[in-house]
């Protein structure tokens, strides 16, 4: 065979291969699906309420867990001032100052412990006080958990007892004192500590998505 028959033979077999690759089944390129949360809490309007000084782990999974879902998250703090965490390392800058906070505004009031912590704001009483008067879903978690308790809201209440506080401090303002990390009592979820963030977020989580 001479070579313009090579060639053209040649020739003619990729033209071939060609036509058979646009007209043939292609395939598809493999994507690799990217991890998605569902927006189950989409547009639910979840306060959260922190002093200086306080917990990291409380304040960051449980607002990272609930904007993954599509929570809107506002903080309040008793000042407009930047907010610094008991480590230091985490600074907050508070969406409204607590003293406007109205609770039946958001669905959910969340209230995160510190160390040193003041268990005793008045306007953290009333603002707990009002979430149980309009029907709202109302948490604490570590010395968060002694607000409550302090605001009058946990008479009568299942809530989890803090692993270094005394929980006297829980049975004096009438609650029923439980073991578990996260507990949950109708609309009311108390965290005992910041091994219990996790948990405390889901619990929070779960009980929105009802």
């Amino acid at each position: 065979m001479n070579s313009r028959k090579v060639r053209l033979t040649i020739g003619l077999a990729l033209v071939v291969l060609l036509l058979a690759g646009c007209g043939g089944t292609r395939a598809e390129p493999t994507v690799t699906p990217i991890p998605t949360f569902t927006l189950s809490l989409a547009n639910k309007q979840i306060l959260m309420v922190i002093q200086e000084r306080f917990n990291e782990s409380e304040y960051g999974k449980p607002r990272a867990m609930l904007e993954k879902r599509g929570a809107v998250i506002t903080v309040a703090a008793p000042s407009s001032d930047v907010v610094k965490s008991y480590t230091g390392g985490k600074r907050v800058r508070p969406d409204v100052l607590l003293s406007d906070v109205r609770a039946a505004d958001y669905d959910a009031i969340v209230f995160v412990g510190g160390m040193p912590y003041d268990p005793d704001d008045p306007e953290m009483h009333r603002v707990a006080q009002e979430a149980v008067a309009t029907g709202k879903l109302l948490a604490g978690i570590c010395n968060g958990v002694i607000t409550l308790a302090k605001a009058g809201v946990l008479e009568g209440k299942r809530a989890t007892s803090l692993s270094y506080h005394p929980a006297s401090e829980l049975e004096k303002a009438g609650a029923i004192l439980a073991d578990a990390p996260v507990e949950r009592d109708g609309l009311i979820i108390t965290g005992n500590g910041p091994e219990a963030s996790t948990q405390f977020a889901e619990a929070i989580v779960a009980a929105l998505e009802e």
